[in-house]
């Protein structure tokens, strides 16, 4: 079947497709559907396959062979049609191999393409998780090597420089084009004008993209996540944005940004059974960034505050260390994130994940004060097989519940 590779813009598609295909086959068709206005029709009269190759060989200039030819569909919600032809491919020559990509397949959705149920298959790239940092910053058989073998046990002799490396990590993010730029020059000031280039393009989008009419809401939405984050507590609040707003207003922009996969979208559940879903509120929900370093430069995080010790961590009420806790669960794959609060709203977990059939719940400290009377309140009631405390503390396990540093929360939990 074709595969669709999903994920938001600049997390490196791209990069990996056209990588995939030079590494494991002859040749490679390339086409971006956003560049290449004259494939755009390439879908448009019929889904004849035959004709759709030999287009596309007249383009490449060489023929196509099924066994040793990677097709590669960038962006091919830019061309009408282009998601319903993979459904031929699959029914009616199978023998092609096909990779597209789709960077805002959800709205595509919304706007009624016909999608082939059945006839596709997915994968989702995020950002890059710490992991994948250090590999960058040249730690395969180092620091890399501990969350990789999961040596928790080893971990604590490594901490301080484990942590020197989640600073960096909090600013950079896992854009890869950030986080090579950083690899190779170390330079905060540079990573800061790439992630304003992205967050720029994000906005871009908004008015190419979006319907017209939520382009305003869209911006209000987008512009309020820093402030919502900064409070104590990070359900969402729509009066954040403005006095006496409502969420009939903002559904469809925040909709719309979580599609886009520049947004995540954390749902609060009142009960932690499975499955978590069945028993989450759609009307309370968290919103975060794809990425904790988009979060640093949208909220111009000063860059003497990221060398400065661990006040990091404890700046901004934690928004960060929660931002970077949801990001690496996100990469590790996680069935379903939730968060969890009582009837009265007075205890809350900060995070509910279900993996594999089992449910954890995760407190996040951003400091070394590791109280949290509503995690030990929770645990007392639902007694949960496992339970998690992510801090700055090394990696402790005790009777009711195990400490494991941040820098390993996305591995351990894998």
């Amino acid at each position: 079947m074709p595969l669709i590779i999903q994920g938001a813009r600049q997390v490196g598609k791209t990069w990996l497709m056209r990588e995939f295909g030079k590494t494991e086959y002859r040749q490679v068709v390339y086409v971006n559907f956003e560049d290449e206005a004259e494939l755009q029709t390439l879908f448009a009269s019929d889904f004849n396959i035959s004709r759709i190759i030999t287009r596309l060989e007249v383009f490449a200039g060489f023929k196509i062979t099924p066994s040793d030819t990677l097709i590669i569909f960038d962006e091919i919600q830019s061309a009408p049609r282009g998601i319903t032809s993979l459904k031929y491919f699959c029914e009616n020559m199978p023998e092609y191999h096909i990779i597209a990509s789709d960077s805002l397949l959800g709205m595509n959705l919304h706007n009624r393409v016909s999608f082939p149920v059945g006839k596709v298959d997915f994968m989702y790239l995020y950002p890059m998780s710490f992991y994948e940092f250090l590999l960058a910053m040249g730690e395969e058989n180092g620091l890399a090597r501990i969350l990789r073998e999961k040596l928790w046990d080893i971990s604590p002799s490594f901490a301080e420089k484990l942590k020197e490396y989640l600073r960096y990590y909090y600013n950079v993010g896992g854009m890869p084009n950030v986080v090579d730029d950083f690899a190779n020059n170390r330079d905060f000031k540079a990573v800061r004008k790439i992630q304003n280039r992205i967050l720029t393009a994000y906005e871009n989008d908004f008015s190419k993209h979006a319907p017209y009419e939520i382009v305003p809401r869209l911006n209000m939405v987008w512009n309020s996540i820093p402030a919502q984050l900064d409070r104590e507590h990070k359900k969402f609040v729509y009066g954040v944005m403005k006095e006496g707003a409502r969420a009939k207003e903002f559904e469809l922009a925040i909709q719309w940004l979580v599609d886009s996969g520049i947004l995540l979208k954390i749902f609060c559940v009142s009960t932690p059974s499975m499955p978590l879903i069945a028993y989450q509120d759609i009307s309370a929900f968290k919103l975060f960034f794809n990425d904790v370093g988009l979060l640093a430069a949208k909220s111009n995080l000063d860059i003497k505050t990221i060398l400065n010790g661990d006040a990091l961590f404890t700046e901004y009420k934690g928004a960060f260390t929660e931002q970077f806790v949801v990001q690496q669960l996100k990469a590790a794959e996680m069935d379903y994130i939730g968060y969890w609060t009582n009837e009265r709203s007075t205890a809350e977990v900060d995070f509910v994940v279900q993996k594999e059939g089992k449910i954890t719940p995760v407190e996040v400290k951003s400091a070394e004060n590791t109280k949290a009377k509503s995690f030990k309140l929770f645990c007392e009631k639902y007694k949960p097989e496992k339970a998690v405390r992510t801090s700055l503390t090394n990696y402790k396990e005790e009777s009711w519940m195990t400490n494991v540093p941040l820098y390993i929360i996305g591995d351990y939990l894998k």
